[in-house]
């Protein structure tokens, strides 16, 4: 089901904006990530590139990853960003859906978390359920 993005929402999505531009670098980071628990704590991380793309390591799954070293397992919601590459005449950052494998990724360690979307220029907030329905389970 989607719900309308609050205020604390246009927060989490400037943090993931603010990280990939303070962290930005051509073919080695342009996708931010910005998590926030239950309990309001934000975290944000940048995606990890490798010259061997499977050994890249998303975004969503760092910043999950930082979360949780820092003691936080309950997760609220999630967003990810892409700084556009310095050839595109795109310039601005956008709201990413996250790939197939943090889909799995979120599922697994919030499964009622919320992951803003971009969906024909709006921004939706959406259950990690209702991207990823009938999920690979144990």
């Amino acid at each position: 089901m989607d719900t309308l993005i609050t205020i604390e929402d246009q927060t989490l999505i400037a943090s993931a904006q603010e990280i990939i531009t303070k962290r930005y670098e051509w073919e080695r980071h342009h996708v931010g990530a910005a998590l926030r628990t239950k309990t309001g704590e934000i975290f944000t991380s940048v995606h990890v590139e490798a010259s061997l793309g499977r050994v890249t390591i998303c975004a969503e799954a760092m910043v999950i990853g930082k979360a949780i070293s820092e003691g936080y397992k309950e997760f609220d919601t999630i967003v990810a960003v892409r700084h556009p590459d310095p050839d595109s005449d795109e310039r601005e950052i956008k709201v990413v859906s996250p790939c197939g494998m943090c889909r799995e990724m979120i599922a697994d360690y919030g499964q009622d978390c919320k992951v803003i979307i971009s969906e024909a220029g709006d921004l939706l907030k959406v259950g990690i359920a209702d991207l990823l329905p009938w999920r690979y389970t144990r």
